[in-house]
């Protein structure tokens, strides 16, 4: 029970949700879209925790699902780029491993939050494309090409963990209320705010229905998030410059993932420091 307890956390922190009942109605919300991608989020969580748990790395910090989040979106990512073969099932294992390797090197120097998914996902991305030649599966979802207000939001959550689905969105929004109503506002903020920045400049309408403009302003929300009017304007700040950063990415061909959040938030944290380390006058 502990395990499995540490597993369902591992994948209610894929949004930093430490809680049980997130991580229950993530893994329904995954399953409800694509069964494939679910048992993928499984395996890379499980992968992921049982290798942080042979290394002996902190107990707490395993338990609490901290090694287990970077597994979950290492796994779907695989499945959700590439056919499912035995290579694909090898490079989702490896990559699970790897993720927690990164985890625990990268959290001794920085917040690592999903870094160690976005380093080894791309390299995993890179590696079967020009090792193995193996093309990148196109989606097979279809969104409108007008703005739409709904869509753009609820697909915002699910593709936090590349699902676009509004019926899984609205599970992701769930799984956050049951936590925490105010962070779950602040998402639903994050979602819209960061939709519309996409559309005041001139991103395609088609990308934002996706959710593809949201998610990253999603967990910068989360990240950042507090009950001082102070952290609603760094939230604000975070969610249009991810938007910028996660177009910015995009143009020069880069599989953007959850870079523009981790970027960002890096930027925002360690100006946020500096702030309060100058001398006041």
């Amino acid at each position: 029970m502990k395990f499995i307890d540490s597993i369902l956390r591992g994948i209610g922190q894929v949004i930093f949700q430490n809680n049980i009942y997130s991580g229950i109605l993530f893994i329904i919300g995954i399953f409800y879209n694509s069964w494939i991608m679910g048992l993928a989020a499984l395996i890379g969580t499980i992968i992921s925790t049982i290798t942080a748990q042979s290394l002996k790395y902190s107990e707490d910090d395993i338990k609490n699902g901290l090694y287990g989040f970077n597994g979950t979106l290492t796994g779907i990512a695989v499945l959700c780029f590439f056919e499912f073969n035995l290579i694909t099932s090898i490079a989702l294992v490896l990559g699970s491993v790897l993720s927690t390797l990164f985890m625990n090197f990268l959290k001794k120097h920085i917040p690592p939050f999903t870094s160690p998914f976005v380093i080894v996902t791309w390299f995993l991305i890179y590696f079967l494309k020009l090792v193995f030649h193996y093309p990148l599966i196109s989606s097979s979802a279809v969104s409108e090409t007008t703005f739409n207000f709904v869509t753009a939001v609820s697909n915002s959550f699910g593709q936090v963990m590349f699902q676009e689905n509004i019926i899984t969105g609205l599970f992701f929004l769930l799984a956050i209320l049951v936590n925490n109503k105010l962070m779950a506002a602040y998402a639903v903020y994050a979602a819209v705010l960061g939709s519309l920045t996409a559309l005041i400049l001139s991103e395609p309408a088609i990308r934002i229905n996706a959710g593809l403009m949201g998610y990253n302003a999603i967990l910068c929300a989360i990240v950042l998030f507090g009950k001082k009017w102070s952290d609603f304007i760094w939230i604000s700040i975070a969610i249009i410059f991810s938007s910028l950063v996660n177009i910015g990415l995009g143009a020069t061909g880069i599989i953007t993932l959850t870079a523009p959040f981790v970027l960002t938030t890096w930027g925002i944290l360690l100006v946020k420091r500096n702030i309060k380390k100058s001398p006041k006058t």
